[in-house]
């Protein structure tokens, strides 16, 4: 498979990060996440989705693992929002510069407030999207935090 240089890794080797690539076939339409654990032979705990939420026109990323689901009410606690809620995909692209599925935490046009789930500090390495459908990238989690100035916290129902 062919791996083209997103945003995301540039950002990366600027910060002079060590990381490594995964690219996948995505032909097939299957792009959720544990589909992807799959295809790149990761365990679904180790492969994480970025997610984006907002409280009015405040922004928020949250980094949790791919067979899990968003406690949105953890996120808010965590956000320090009273009510918090996802952003609609069709807006997705115009706050961050990228699409569903190839949602990755680092390289968003700004660098809104991150959380981690805390699951991901005990990993050597975790996996996120590169920043492209189609490939994947596997970092060490407290780098990602400090990339991204992101918090760990429990996030996951």
């Amino acid at each position: 498979m062919q791996v083209t240089k997103t945003n995301a890794m540039r950002m990366l080797d600027a910060k002079k990060v060590g990381y490594e690539v995964f690219a996948y076939d995505n032909e097939d339409g299957l792009i959720h996440g544990t589909a992807v654990a799959e295809k790149i032979g990761k365990a679904a705990e180790t492969v994480f989705k970025t997610l984006v939420a907002h409280s009015g026109a405040n922004l928020y990323v949250f980094v949790i693992p791919v067979a899990e689901e968003l406690d949105l009410k953890k996120a808010a606690k965590a956000a320090g929002e009273k009510k918090i809620e996802m952003l609609p995909v069709k807006d997705l692209q115009k706050w961050t510069g990228y699409i569903r599925g190839g949602c990755s935490p680092v390289g968003m046009k700004k660098l809104y407030p991150t959380f981690i789930d805390s699951s991901a500090e005990g990993l050597n390495t975790m996996a996120v999207s590169a920043g492209k459908i189609g490939q994947q990238m596997d970092v060490a989690p407290q780098i990602l935090a400090e990339v991204v100035h992101a918090k760990f916290t429990e996030l996951i129902k």
